[in-house]
């Protein structure tokens, strides 16, 4: 399938799985719209990913922020001219017992996790739905499988599954795709996690950023709602 021209945005694009999927859109011949809450880490990540043919741009915006988001998909429409994929990646994660997760932590994680993805969606489903577009969530296994001080992320994640399914019943009849990714243990700073740390075994950004690409060029009659992506072989513990 062709996408060349085709625009995208993705929020939390700079580094990690977001970046890994912006790189394999690019290479689509697909414009990519980045965003981050630091404006020169989108820009110079937006540098990186144009190679000076102005195919990226990078983005201030903070998904907690509905207005923020608005902005974003406004500019992206007007430095591209229209929308056609919504990749809602942004995330991050407190790791602690419900004793020692701080009230602010608990909602700065279900806050960026769960209600950015639908202030990202919001946002931007009435130029999806314009383009006959497709939106894509990051979700993680972590929203099926619970564990021990994931109090604040497993149920943030578990929101995002669910949200994302019943968003693609609400939008499937106006010929837009809708699909959450689950990842297993990928390879990226998330966490406070170098990713050098047991990159013989971990998903790469990459790999998430090639489903992508297979998702794009599924025959359009064919829909896989929730992917759900592992290591193929993990240490055994």
């Amino acid at each position: 399938m062709d996408h060349k021209g085709k625009v995208a945005l993705i929020t939390g694009g700079t580094k990690g799985i977001g970046y890994g999927i912006a790189q394999a859109l690019i290479k689509l011949g697909i414009n990519v719209a980045i965003t981050s809450r630091d404006k020169a880490s989108a820009e110079e990540a937006a540098k990186q990913l144009s190679q000076n043919d102005n195919r990226a741009l990078g983005l201030e915006a903070d998904v907690r922020d509905y207005e923020s988001q608005e902005r974003a998909v406004n500019e992206t429409i007007k430095t591209f001219g229209k929308l056609d994929i919504l990749i809602a990646n942004a995330g991050l994660g407190h790791f602690k017992s419900i004793e020692d997760m701080t009230v602010e932590q608990w909602n700065e994680v279900i806050e960026t996790n769960l209600t950015g993805v639908f202030y990202s969606v919001k946002a931007s489903v009435t130029a999806l739905k314009r383009s006959k577009g497709y939106i894509m969530t990051i979700s993680s296994l972590a929203g099926t499988n619970f564990f021990a001080g994931g109090t604040a992320y497993n149920a943030s994640k578990f929101g995002v599954t669910g949200f994302t399914q019943a968003l693609m019943l609400d939008l499937r009849q106006d010929d837009v795709k809708v699909t959450t990714i689950m990842p297993g243990s990928v390879s990226s700073h998330f966490g406070g996690r170098s990713p050098e740390e047991g990159t013989d075994w971990r998903i790469q950004p990459e790999d998430i950023g090639q489903m992508v690409v297979d998702l794009l060029n599924m025959n359009p009659r064919t829909l896989p709602s929730k992917v759900e992506v592992r290591p193929s072989k993990p240490p055994v513990k």
